[in-house]
């Protein structure tokens, strides 16, 4: 899957998007990707397979379960296999949930 194609599928949702952060603060909710790493495949010393791991950040003020199972729903629907992880960021009063594909 390339960049191009996960942000299409993102912006079924009609929520501000961005690559890796915003300029200016956002009013939640908002969602962020980005390309986290890389887990190449190698072979005679060079690059052979290359696969990028991509992230999705979900960012809400609230505990939003419907939202966040719209966005389960799309990533299902495009088959798409991830993981998810939630956290409470304190500082900035705002919910995360971190979808690793």
């Amino acid at each position: 899957m390339t960049l191009q194609e996960l942000y299409e599928i993102l912006q079924q949702l009609n929520l501000p998007i961005a690559y890796s952060h915003f300029k200016s603060p956002m009013e939640p909710p908002y969602l962020v990707y980005l390309v986290e790493d890389t887990q190449n495949f190698g072979a005679d010393n060079r690059v052979y397979h290359q696969i990028e791991n991509l992230v999705i950040e979900l960012y809400t003020a609230k505990k939003d379960i419907a939202l966040e199972k719209h966005l389960e729903t799309l990533l299902n629907e495009k088959e798409l296999f991830y993981e998810k992880i939630e956290t409470y960021i304190e500082s900035e009063r705002l919910y995360e949930v971190r979808y690793e594909l």
